[in-house]
């Protein structure tokens, strides 16, 4: 079925559980229709199944982040079915237990490239007003990082290749057993959410003229209970869900390339 361009399409990535699930439920409930991806096709189709008993309108897809053919396979879905899109929320995420190169490639991989490619391939579909939602966290912030480190992270000449490569230099780093010696934390998720931080920030200095006026964020939904965050955690995913969601929908004119907690800039 091709949905009627008039209709505002969303794209959640990892969104068949937690945070990103309930974000396809208060973007359905806006009467958005949110495709709604995760990497098993099952996983997918069931949470689809749950949204549409509760007469959401949503559509399963199938993505690994990790797999550009699968973001180009995603790219295609949505312009031959919808004609574009109107809302990206780059949810899909992990955090690995343990501290080895393995974690870190791993991490980085996902986290930061999974994020960066995504939003590169669905952005010249994106239409007039888009906006982009960046999942980040608490944890990202550059406090402990050596000035010099912390510095390139907010370089106002910052390209998505710079960032790119610093990156990877971490992984590096963690590989050669210097990662400590070069002013790194031994966590590959924080390392992997500055990166998305930094990547907001780059995309959103580079769209400001582009003719669409879309708008591109990071945001921190807090620690929820999912089971990334734990039973422990004090949040609910209705709670964490209302800071990436209210990005998602910001007003013309709204914030661009910042980041968010609670609905309100905060420093990382």
């Amino acid at each position: 079925m091709v949905y009627a361009p008039a209709m505002n399409v969303a794209v959640v990535t990892g969104a068949n559980r937690g945070i990103g699930f309930e974000v396809c439920r208060q973007l359905a409930a806006q009467g958005i229709h949110v495709v709604l991806t995760a990497r098993g096709e099952g996983a997918a189709e069931a949470a689809c199944e749950a949204l549409k008993g509760d007469g959401l309108s949503v559509e399963p897809y199938p993505l690994d982040v990790a797999r550009p053919e699968s973001i180009l396979g995603l790219a295609a879905h949505v312009t031959a079915e919808h004609g574009g899109l109107d809302i990206l929320v780059n949810n899909a995420g992990i955090a690995m237990q343990g501290f080895d190169a393995g974690v870190a490639r791993q991490t980085i991989d996902v986290n930061y490239h999974g994020t960066r490619r995504v939003t590169e391939q669905l952005l010249p579909g994106m239409r007039a007003g888009g906006r982009i939602v960046m999942l980040s966290s608490g944890l990202a912030e550059r406090s402990g990082l050596p000035k010099k480190l912390a510095a390139r992270f907010t370089d106002p000449w910052l390209t998505v290749e710079e960032l790119s490569a610093l990156m990877e230099k971490f992984v590096a780093d963690v590989a050669a057993g210097k990662h400590v010696a070069e002013g790194w934390p031994s966590s590959a998720y924080r390392v992997s959410k500055m990166g998305v931080n930094a990547l907001a920030q780059v995309m959103g200095r580079s769209l400001k003229e582009d003719p669409r006026r879309i708008l591109v964020n990071a945001v921190c939904p807090g620690w929820v209970r999912t089971a990334m965050g734990g039973k422990g955690a004090p949040r609910s995913v209705e709670h964490g869900a209302e800071t990436p969601v209210w990005a998602a929908l910001l007003p013309e004119g709204g914030p661009q390339g910042g980041f968010f907690r609670d609905m309100a800039g905060a420093d990382w």
